[in-house]
């Protein structure tokens, strides 16, 4: 695989006005780049930056928002909107095979290895990986790595779904069944203005218009804007790590998308053993509907090995 090697973090805006002069459809599904047989392939390429390092300005908005202290140790989400540019600059290439407007966010993993300091200079490497097909489309992993000194300190996977794109091949398997969700016993509620994904986005770049403008949403098809799924992700770790845990690995699996404003319920289900921390389980619904939007997992990084 080669390597792409950024000057700067690329800027989201830029990104996103290219997807949008690129999004009209083209063969296949997307019909960008494909093998002799007309199956898509993934770019194989590594974009990567070296050197970035936090804002102070940026991380204490960032802190603020999803209502964790000042401090001068970068949260794990935080560390994601770092990185998320290099991982957008992969799926804004003109050999992408998917369009990246409209994709949508299915899951996060990530393993946060230790405490990462705002002062440290951080070297970021991204790449796409396991096109598949979806029942309702494609999916594809984004990967990003986040490393000091040639030390991996952060990686994270995200998952996203290009709604409609139809690989070539083998059948897509049929739909899951989803049991009945059945709301937990209830731990916190979150009351989101419909001001929070402008909120998000002025602190983490991401200003993907489904986040921002109604119009914008109902045209790829949603009923208004919707919260971010980092936002979501990233005030799940704030509220559910217990403090002073430094190594840790998280996930989050999106169900339904938090429709702005809203109003989202919470279970939080802490496990100990002997005093120690041994992992959380969330889960996150409309409590008017009992509509689930989300379930995570936090656990010590030591026990995920």
């Amino acid at each position: 695989m080669s390597e792409l090697v950024l000057d700067s973090l690329p800027g989201l805006p830029s990104l996103y006005r290219s997807a949008l002069i690129s999004s009209v459809p083209l063969p296949w599904v997307r019909g960008r780049s494909a093998t002799t047989s007309g199956i898509p392939e993934l770019p194989t390429v590594h974009h990567s930056v070296a050197g970035v390092q936090a804002s102070v300005a940026d991380l204490t908005r960032f802190q603020h928002l999803i209502g964790a202290p000042a401090h001068d140790l970068l949260p794990s989400g935080f560390v994601h909107t770092i990185a998320f540019p290099v991982a957008m600059s992969v799926m804004a290439r003109t050999d992408f095979p998917l369009p990246l407007l409209g994709m949508i966010h299915l899951r996060n993993s990530v393993e946060h290895r230790r405490a990462i300091h705002f002062s440290e200079k951080l070297d970021v490497s991204a790449w796409a990986e396991d096109l598949r097909p979806h029942p309702s489309g494609a999916q594809v992993d984004l990967v990003t790595e986040v490393t000091v000194a040639n030390e991996a300190v952060w990686t994270g996977r995200s998952t996203y779904l290009a709604k409609g794109s139809r690989l070539a091949g083998p059948a897509v398997a049929p739909k899951e069944e989803r049991t009945t969700f059945i709301p937990p016993q209830l731990t916190t509620l979150w009351d989101l203005p419909g001001s929070t994904g402008r909120s998000y986005a002025a602190v983490s770049g991401d200003y993907n218009p489904i986040h921002l403008n109604a119009l914008a949403a109902k045209a790829l098809g949603m009923k208004r804007t919707i919260a971010h799924g980092m936002y979501l992700a990233s005030r799940m770790v704030q509220e559910s790590k217990p403090a002073g845990v430094e190594s840790f690995a998280w996930s989050i699996d999106f169900r339904s998308p938090v429709l702005l404003p809203a109003r989202v319920a919470l279970a939080i289900s802490t496990h100990r053993e002997a005093g120690l921390w041994r992992g959380t389980e969330i889960a996150a619904w409309n409590p008017r509907r009992a509509r689930e939007h989300f379930t995570g997992t936090l656990a010590p990084l030591a026990l995920t090995d």
